[in-house]
């Protein structure tokens, strides 16, 4: 159980940060990066962000892999 706290400390910590960098705007730029697909029409809008899962995926992965490190 030891081990089940400090992961939730972590995730709390995490989450904490990113919910500042999005209240100060540090994050305008995340889903709006090139290769990410927008198109917007009258009535009809469709937005796959490739870009944008791709770099969550590796900052997730490089997190994830420190953390099993060092816990």
């Amino acid at each position: 159980m030891v081990g089940l706290g400090k992961w939730l400390i972590v995730a709390g910590v995490v989450l904490i940060l990113l919910g500042l960098a999005a209240q100060g705007g540090w994050l305008g730029w995340f889903g709006r990066l090139p290769g990410d697909i927008r198109i917007e029409r009258p009535g009809f809008s469709f937005y796959l962000p490739i870009t944008t899962m791709l770099v969550v995926s590796v900052v997730l992965s490089l997190v994830l892999q420190l953390v099993r490190r060092f816990l």
